[in-house]
């Protein structure tokens, strides 16, 4: 197998995208977990029980929501991050730094045709997440929950995607593309003598 060179404007994009994939996750996990709406709403309960003040449950969860409000602002930003990586990414075969695959080229492995479906099904999902989530912040009102519900569901494409990512970039550094972890890293030898 032919190996991939990686051009700094792909390793940029990559590992940036990367990065963003990886803070959206920390705010995902956070708001499911510790700061769960109601397992604070339970945390300032606990605090006015014991100080003899009281709120409807109501109430606390919207002081919850408050409180965690940073967090998912931050959430925010950094999907409208990814929106512009992803324009950019898309952008850039046009003006020829980066090529689309095709994963129907009759001359490629099943082996890389099925990893060149699968980043179609990635980039797709990953689209219909960044669009819905642009919808639940600036669409109408009237689909804000059904955008909430395909958004929510992100998470099941992005986990799996990563494992598979990391598997399959393992098993290709261990087998037919040795190197493979260094070139995404530190680009080709051409460049580095550039």
């Amino acid at each position: 197998m032919e190996n991939s060179k990686y051009s700094i404007v792909y390793r940029i994009i990559h590992f940036a995208m990367v990065i963003l994939f990886l803070l959206l996750l920390g705010t995902i996990f956070l708001k499911f977990t510790f700061l769960n709406k109601s397992n604070v709403a339970a945390i300032i309960q606990g605090f006015l029980t014991s100080n003899d003040l009281k709120l409807s449950q109501e109430q606390l969860n919207d002081l919850a929501k408050l409180i965690r409000q940073p967090m998912m602002d931050w959430h925010n930003y950094i999907g409208y991050g990814l929106v512009g990586l992803f324009a950019i990414r898309f952008a850039l075969p046009f003006f020829g730094k980066m090529k689309y695959q095709n994963p129907f080229d009759k001359s490629l492995t099943k082996r890389v045709r099925f990893q060149k479906i699968l980043y179609i099904v990635f980039y797709v999902c990953t689209i219909v997440s960044l669009i819905s989530g642009v919808l639940i912040e600036f669409g109408s009102i009237e689909y804000k929950e059904l955008m909430k519900d395909i958004h929510a569901l992100s998470i099941y494409y992005l986990i799996p995607f990563v494992v598979i990512h990391i598997a399959g970039v393992l098993m290709g550094e261990f087998t037919d593309q040795k190197g493979i972890i260094s070139r995404i890293v530190n680009g080709t030898e051409e460049e580095k003598n550039l």
